[in-house]
């Protein structure tokens, strides 16, 4: 079962009502522009009033010619009608204005906050959701959100001062005829009932395999090369199929509901209509009200109902908005798994706020990483995989730890651990005989230099990469670290060297040219703990050579966790580690290992064999 199914299935048991407290958060965003909204909210009041006004423009004027007829008096109608119309523009005009202006704020904040958060969260948020999915949040969700609390709020206000106006007018006239046009309106109040579930249950399984397919997108794209290696085109579309083919029918069905509910808005106003201008022309020709008045309600009953219809179809759109909502505000207050407790974060900004003296950290301790160590540390993913239990482990300061051993073994979840991408959920470690999670999470964090597996780099110059994690690296700097990782002649044989684009995700380099400018860029950071997670897998022997002698002398003096493939690498570290099962197998150098012929022993031996059959051509 795939992430996203099983994301797919858990938002199926989210309530299918409207959820007040939910929009209760999201007008929070449009209300951080409490002047904008009150001119807007102000506009529409007037626009509907406007609206109102003018039938009763045209009654004065119909009664006047009917009476007087050619001695009717038309002027003074003919400036009202002008009034009403230049401030019907301006109201337009600005309306439309402030709500194009709230909508794009609304946005840019819901956008910030929902990347704000997931720059918080931890790793565990992001092995249980797509990239597509969070895509998906980013983009249409919250297109959708700022348009219906934009344009939304203004047909809103619009639309009950206009109906509003309009009955009152139209009850101060002639309360029965106005009783016949207003009976229609508890029948559209059943209609709204009985479509509001099932046109928010289709809206969201739209937006649910929406995501879906977004997600689809995504893996196609970053896997198009696998794709086509294992031959798998014809089933990944026929999988890709199979969604859009849901969402098609999701969508249908949403269509069809608002198909429906539309016009049984605009049946029952027409029979409204109908029933009026019969009423009414009887009263007419009784003389019981004047024929400037029938044509008043007749207008009035016909556009009492615009808004009907305008709310009508917000009224589609709020349930597939309170779909969105319910994702995108779920994502922005989404707690991470792993953050500062209370404490540490009243501790450390008290810290920050007062000038720092003595050589203390920003924290208040001593600016160094000390000794870690691992205390009958036990760890499981959310999924129930346990892989570490009763784990210890020291890494004293200036000391290089290697990990081997098989794969799913252990050793990448250790070292996750130690860089705090994970906290154990059994035991603790420890920083200087301290619970490292009563550091501040960025201090611990801004200490580590991290090469993992697989590089990656972000788009723009190679120099802009290396500098990510110090930006006030000076040009020597940079190219200092580059030499030490043996990546500065390749970048030099470059065009533009350091000022070379490397495009998205670095795709105009190799994945050992990516590799040699992550180490680069780890080594720029000078850290404290120096994780090298296979680091070197990715690049032939000769350079592997080069950086394993410019680790020699950046790893002196710093903490080092080296994950290790090729054992050949980690002959020098002060200590071997041979993980197997979540536990430590054996522990010691390359030499006490070697002449004890154990485990390492037959790794080691068995690598090298293969090695030499390589190098003979076999």
């Amino acid at each position: 079962m795939t992430d996203a199914t099983v994301i797919f299935q858990e938002e199926e048991h989210r309530s299918q009502s409207i959820d007040l407290a939910l929009w209760k958060k999201l007008w929070g965003y449009a209300s951080r522009y409490k002047r904008d909204v009150a001119l807007l909210c102000a506009f529409a009041v007037v626009t509907a009033l406007v609206d109102v006004s003018f039938p009763l423009v045209t009654r004065a004027v119909i009664d006047e010619v009917d009476a007087r007829r050619g001695e009717a008096r038309l002027w003074p109608y003919m400036i009202a009608f002008g009034v009403l119309t230049c401030v019907f523009a301006g109201s337009v005009a600005s309306f439309i204005r402030l709500a194009g202006k709230i909508r794009t704020h609304v946005a840019c904040d819901i956008r910030r906050d929902g990347f704000d958060n997931l720059q918080a969260l931890s790793f565990t948020y992001f092995d249980r959701r797509p990239v597509g999915w969070l895509m998906a949040r980013m983009t249409s969700d919250v297109e959708r959100l700022a348009n219906i609390l934009a344009w939304g709020v203004l047909d809103l206000f619009w639309g009950l001062t206009l109906m509003s106006g309009i009955a009152v007018f139209m009850l101060v006239l002639d309360a029965r005829l106005a009783l016949v046009v207003l009976a229609v309106v508890p029948p559209l109040a059943v209609v709204s009932v009985l479509f509001k579930r099932k046109i928010l249950a289709s809206a969201r399984v739209v937006r649910k395999t929406n995501s879906r397919i977004t997600a689809s997108y995504n893996e196609a794209a970053v896997g198009v090369r696998t794709a086509k290696a294992f031959g798998r085109e014809p089933a990944d579309l026929a999988a890709f199929s199979d969604l859009a083919g849901i969402l098609a029918a999701a969508s249908r069905r949403n269509a069809v509901l608002s198909a429906l509910y539309l016009p049984i808005v605009l049946t029952l106003g027409s029979l409204a209509t109908g029933v009026a201008l019969a009423w009414g022309g009887v009263d007419v020709g009784l003389g019981r009200i004047s024929l400037g008045t029938l044509i008043a309600f007749l207008t009035w009953s016909r556009h009492f109902f615009d808004p009907v219809q305008e709310m009508a179809h917000w009224f589609a759109e709020m349930q597939m908005a309170q779909a969105s909502a319910e994702r995108i505000l779920g994502l922005i207050a989404e707690e991470p798994a792993i953050k500062d407790s209370a404490l540490t974060s009243f501790v450390v900004g008290a810290r920050r706020r007062r000038p720092a003296r003595d050589g203390l950290a920003e924290d208040g301790l001593q600016d160094r990483f000390g000794r870690l160590a691992f205390q009958g540390v036990g760890f499981a993913y959310p999924s129930g995989e346990r892989v570490l239990s009763g784990f210890d482990l020291e890494l004293r300061p200036g000391e290089t730890v290697a990990l081997v051993g098989p794969t799913g073994g252990g050793k990448t979840t250790i070292a996750g651990l130690a860089c705090r991408f994970y906290e154990p959920t059994e035991g603790r470690i420890l920083l200087e005989g301290r619970d490292y999670r009563e550091r501040g999470l960025a201090w611990y964090r801004s200490h580590l230099g991290i090469v993992l597996q697989s590089p990656h780099l972000f788009s723009g110059t190679i120099a802009a990469n290396l500098r990510y994690g110090r930006l006030d690296a000076t040009d020597a700097e940079v190219e200092e670290a580059a030499r030490l990782a043996g990546a500065h002649d390749f970048v030099a044989a470059l065009p533009k060297a350091y000022d070379t684009d490397v495009g998205e995700g670095g795709v105009r380099l190799s994945t050992g040219e990516k590799q040699l400018l992550s180490i680069a860029r780890a080594l720029l950071k000078r850290p404290h703990l120096f994780v090298l997670d296979e680091a070197t897998s990715s690049v032939d022997t000769e350079t592997e050579a080069r950086i394993q002698r410019g680790l020699e002398h950046v790893l002196r003096g710093r903490t080092s966790l080296v994950i290790a493939h090729r054992l050949s690498t980690i002959r020098r570290a002060d200590r071997i580690l041979v993980i197997d099962g979540g536990r430590i197998v054996e522990d010691g150098s390359h030499g006490a290992l070697m002449s004890a012929r154990g485990r390492y022993h037959e790794l080691y031996t068995q690598q090298s064999l293969r090695g030499a059959r390589f190098g003979a051509g076999e």
